[in-house]
């Protein structure tokens, strides 16, 4: 009984050896050239590097694919490739982030609206003190341009003092008005892009609750 368990192990050891030397042992190099002829080396050479290989037993199996070697140029693209996929899963990660928090800060619809309701509101604000501004700025236009009417039906010269302030105060009432239209252009978008986000806001809040069914 001793013998036969000593023969059994002895088989055992050898078909173990056999295999890893199958597996391992005897490796050769084969890849495809430009032309897509293949080659064989015992060696690895410039041409294997450069086209790609595959490590081949001496079984004529494959035990492992080497890619090909990327020019400069390749490489740059493939960088390039892989810096834009990892910004595009970050913006990802950062719209699930954002919505994340946006559901624990509003538990309810009604809180969401009234946080929109407050940025309008500031929006609103802001719109209201540059009217006020500019009503007062084209008062001192006004102003400026009476003065140099009379002097001018008087036949007399508008001095050049009153002149340069007529073109600086035109200046001033022109940034007034450019900064009102800015901002009711920016009420108008929010606008726009609060009701896109109240739809978002609903689709989350759904599978939400459908989740925690």
């Amino acid at each position: 009984m001793r013998k036969s368990l000593l023969v059994f192990a002895v088989v055992m050891l050898v078909a173990s050896l056999s295999a890893h030397a199958q597996n391992t042992g005897n490796i050769r190099y084969k890849w495809y050239d430009g032309q897509g002829l293949m080659h064989f080396s015992d060696s690895l050479t410039a041409d294997a590097m450069k086209y790609g290989y595959d490590l081949v037993n001496d079984r004529g199996l494959v035990v492992q694919h080497v890619p090909r070697q990327l020019n400069a140029q390749e490489r740059a693209a493939a960088n390039k490739l892989a810096t834009e996929e990892a910004a595009k899963q970050r913006a990802a990660q950062e719209i699930v982030n954002a919505e994340t928090q946006m559901l624990e800060a509003y538990p309810d619809e009604e809180s969401y609206k009234i946080s929109q309701q407050q940025t309008l509101d500031t929006i609103d604000q802001q719109i209201h003190t540059t009217q006020i501004n500019l009503r007062s700025q084209e008062k001192a236009l006004t102003d400026l341009l009476g003065r140099a009417a009379e002097m001018e039906n008087a036949k007399q010269p508008v001095p050049k003092y009153l002149a340069d302030s007529i073109a600086q105060q035109r200046g001033v009432v022109t940034e007034q008005r450019n900064t009102l239209h800015r901002q009711q252009a920016l009420r108008a978008q929010t606008v726009q892009l609060q009701a896109k986000q109240l739809v978002r806001y609903r689709e989350l809040k759904a599978a939400q609750a459908q989740s925690q069914q």
